[in-house]
C-alpha cells in the first residue's frame, strides 16, 4: 500500500482541497484509496459524536468505506493547537493507536491529512513529523501561492528532509488569485523545490467552487 502524509506551508492552506482532489484522481485511476485525519480540532458536536468538515470530505472522496473514528481517531471541539485542545479534552494524542489503525487499513493508497503546518506540536513533546512517522512513507507538501510562498515552501521542504522523511513531491494550491507574478513564482520554486512539482489545484473564478487538479507528473501516481 502506498501511504501519502499531506503537510501545508501553513494552517488554512488548502491540505484537504489537494488531499481530496488527489484521492478523486488515483479513485478514478482505478485505485482503492482511503483518507485519514488521525488528528483534527475545530470539531463539531453531532448526535454521533464530534465530527470533523475536513475528515468528513476526505471519506466523500474515497472508495474504501471506514468508520469515523478510524479516519479520525482523535477529535475535538476547539479550534486551537491540537496539543492544546487535547490538554483541555484530557486526551492526550495516541501515536500507537494512530499508527495501529493506520496499518489495519486495507487499500491500494492511504492519503493522510496532517493538521496545521509541518512543525505543530502534538503533545508530549512531539511535533507533526511524529505522526507522519506513524502513518505514512513519503510527504506531499501543499503549497499555498500567494505572498511568501517561497519562503514557507523552501522552509518547510527543508525541515522535512532535517526529520529524515522522503519528501514524494509538492503540489501548488492557488490559494489567492489576486497574487501578483503567480507564474514567475511557480518557476522559481520548480527551481529551487528539492522534490518535483505533482501537481496544481485551480480554483474557477465564480464562487472558488470545483478546482480543477492538474496533475503535472502522472507518473508518480501510478504504481501496481
Amino acid at each position: 500500500m502506498k501511504r501519502w502524509f499531506i503537510t501545508g506551508t501553513d494552517t488554512e492552506i488548502g491540505k484537504t482541497c489537494v488531499a481530496s482532489a488527489l484521492i478523486r484522481h488515483l479513485v478514478a485511476a482505478g485505485y482503492r484509496v482511503a483518507g485519514m485525519k488521525p488528528v483534527a480540532s475545530g470539531c463539531e458536536k453531532t448526535a454521533a459524536g464530534l465530527r470533523n468538515d475536513d475528515a468528513l470530505r476526505l471519506m466523500a472522496a474515497s472508495n474504501v468505506e471506514l468508520p469515523y473514528e478510524k479516519v479520525n481517531p482523535f477529535a475535538y471541539e476547539p479550534a486551537i493547537a491540537p496539543h492544546i485542545a487535547a490538554q483541555r479534552a484530557g486526551r492526550p494524542i495516541n501515536l500507537d493507536l494512530v499508527s495501529t489503525l493506520a496499518g489495519s487499513i486495507e487499500a491500494d493508497c492511504l492519503v493522510v491529512e496532517g493538521v496545521g503546518g509541518w512543525m505543530v506540536p502534538i503533545g508530549a513533546g512531539r511535533l507533526l513529523a511524529d505522526l507522519a512517522r506513524a502513518t505514512a512513507d513519503e510527504v506531499i507538501i501543499v503549497v499555498g501561492m500567494r505572498l511568501g510562498c517561497i519562503n514557507h515552501a523552501l522552509l518547510t521542504a527543508a525541515q522535512v528532509g532535517r526529520d529524515g522523511l522522503p519528501l514524494k513531491g509538492w503540489i501548488a494550491n492557488h490559494v489567492d488569485p489576486d497574487m501578483l507574478a503567480q507564474s514567475e513564482n511557480l518557476e522559481s520554486l520548480q527551481e529551487l523545490m528539492p522534490c518535483p512539482l505533482l501537481g496544481i489545484l485551480h480554483w474557477q473564478e465564480s464562487g472558488r467552487q470545483n478546482p480543477k487538479f492538474e496533475v503535472i507528473q502522472d507518473s508518480c501516481f501510478k504504481f501496481a
